[in-house]
């Protein structure tokens, strides 16, 4: 399994402001960057925060599919499987999986079966990002894109799963104690994930950097 992150962020780390609205941190070429890595994965992976906060699609305009191409699978993490199910990461334009926890209302998964969507089990009261993994795996998937949000991130820092990183960070300020940011969750509070930065380009307004985690962490 490879697991790569991508995200934009502002220049002082939010994702969105403290409405949890969203913000358009990156132009059309970080746009058309983002296509091309979607493009080279199994999957694309939310948090469902992000699905209730921005109903993101999740889906590669058709133009940019290559000949015989297909969409890749879209995967929200939803531990009690509050996913809407009238969400455009549901609609029929590409695969949906759902990944909830046995602890999820019975009621709830059955209505996302019925909009269409595959939901995947797993054991305790909140999705765990390896055995999640694990199970992406068992049904073909190999390559995973998350795109956020901050919990999700900060999740899959901390199991250690994290193969790449790419982020575009815009030169916008945003601020807000309560603002998402990159890596939320419990924080770290010693041993902190570090990454080598493997590369740097600017991109419309702002830059983008490629990392790896350090191999001794």
């Amino acid at each position: 399994m490879h697991v790569l992150l991508n995200a934009a962020m502002s220049l002082d780390g939010k994702l969105s402001t403290v409405q949890r609205t969203q913000v358009q941190l990156s132009g059309e070429g970080d746009f058309d960057r983002l296509e091309a890595i979607r493009i080279g994965v199994d999957a694309v992976a939310v948090g469902v925060g992000t699905v209730l906060a921005d109903d993101p699609g999740l889906v590669v305009p058709e133009t940019a599919l290559p000949t015989g191409g297909t969409q890749p699978t879209r995967v929200v993490f939803d531990s009690r499987a509050r996913t809407p199910v009238d969400a455009a990461v549901l609609d029929d334009r590409a695969t949906s999986i759902v990944v909830c926890t046995t602890a999820a209302p019975a009621g709830r998964v059955e209505a996302l079966r019925t909009a269409g969507a595959r939901v995947i089990e797993t054991a305790g009261d909140r999705v765990r990002i390896e055995p999640a993994l694990a199970a992406l795996e068992d049904v073909g998937i190999d390559r995973v894109l998350i795109e956020g949000g901050g919990e999700l991130i900060f999740s899959a820092i901390a199991a250690g799963v994290v193969d790449a990183v790419s982020l575009y960070i815009a030169p916008v300020v945003i601020g807000g104690a309560d603002a998402p940011t990159l890596a939320d969750g419990q924080g770290f509070t010693e041993a902190f994930p570090r990454f080598e930065v493997e590369n740097i380009h600017r991109l419309d307004t702002g830059v983008v950097l490629y990392l790896t985690p350090q191999q001794n962490h």
